[in-house]
């Protein structure tokens, strides 16, 4: 008897382990269709599954499926920081889908999330730099502000200095002090010389200024701690493209990216392949 197997079958038998640990590394791989084809199999899923299977819809981009699947998720672990993190940051996607009458509702949600996930876990920088983005866009009347965002710096400070100083880059930027951002997101550098994010932030914020031999120099000092890291390759040309200069280095770089082993943490290709195209270097 002949056993046919799916390529999101084949994938999982050569991963080996549960289908939770074939699940997780699928979607560590970009693969989230397979990721979801694996726990398909799988007729009482757990927490975790679940949320392998919500962070899954999330970034195929549907939303309502990743916070169904993420409400289940939390109802078997009601104190899972990580949980509510994706579950907030679904909803703030379904906000800023939705029509005027639901948004409000789904902001919400995503508000309350991401705040129940910063206060279990204040050092998850992930949780709170979305929550920072939420206090810095939304308005008074759905939570946001800046005196919460303000606050939220001064805890996130207390666990990651440099991250602090990334924070009120954001605030002082919002407010359009600009001098004050950047010698935020420059103290921010300071403080973790080995960290690439750090200066890839200062570059960008630079060339967004307009000081783009600066610009350049943080991004060289970036390629020198890791040359092929994937968001220097894909926010370095990003910079060259929007400034329509260096395109030659722009379109090496954006290949480059398209060949590295991308996670979940990088833009996705779809996003290098239309800078290409807006240089006329389809893939």
């Amino acid at each position: 008897m002949r056993i046919l197997y799916t390529l999101p079958m084949v994938a999982a038998l050569a991963l080996g382990g549960s289908l939770e640990d074939q699940a997780r590394d699928l979607f560590q791989r970009t693969q989230y269709r397979d990721s979801l084809a694996v726990l398909a199999s799988e007729p009482h899923k757990n927490a975790a599954e679940l949320q392998i299977m919500g962070q899954d819809y999330f970034m195929l981009g549907d939303y309502k499926k990743s916070t169904e699947a993420l409400e289940k998720a939390l109802t078997l672990d009601p104190n899972n920081a990580r949980i509510l993190h994706w579950l907030g940051r679904a909803y703030g996607r379904r906000a800023e889908m939705a029509n005027p009458f639901t948004a409000p509702g789904y902001a919400n949600k995503s508000r309350q999330a991401l705040e129940r996930s910063v206060q279990l876990d204040p050092a998850n920088k992930d949780a709170t730099g979305d929550l920072l983005d939420y206090y810095l866009d939304a308005p008074n009347f759905l939570g946001g502000g800046m005196q919460k965002a303000e606050a939220l710096a001064d805890l996130i400070s207390k666990t990651d200095p440099a991250e602090g100083h990334y924070a009120r880059a954001l605030i002082d930027d919002k407010r359009k002090q600009y001098d004050a951002a950047e010698d935020q997101l420059r103290r921010a550098a300071e403080l973790a010389p080995k960290q690439v994010g750090r200066f890839i932030a200062l570059g960008k914020y630079l060339a967004g200024r307009g000081q783009y031999k600066e610009s350049d120099a943080m991004f060289d000092q970036a390629a020198r701690l890791a040359p092929d890291n994937p968001q220097l390759l894909f926010e370095r040309a990003s910079v060259y493209v929007k400034a329509r200069r260096n395109l030659g280095e722009a379109r090496e770089l954006l290949e480059k990216y398209l060949r590295a082993p991308l996670t979940p943490d990088d833009p996705p290709r779809e996003q290098a392949e239309a800078l290409l195209r807006k240089i006329g270097a389809g893939s």
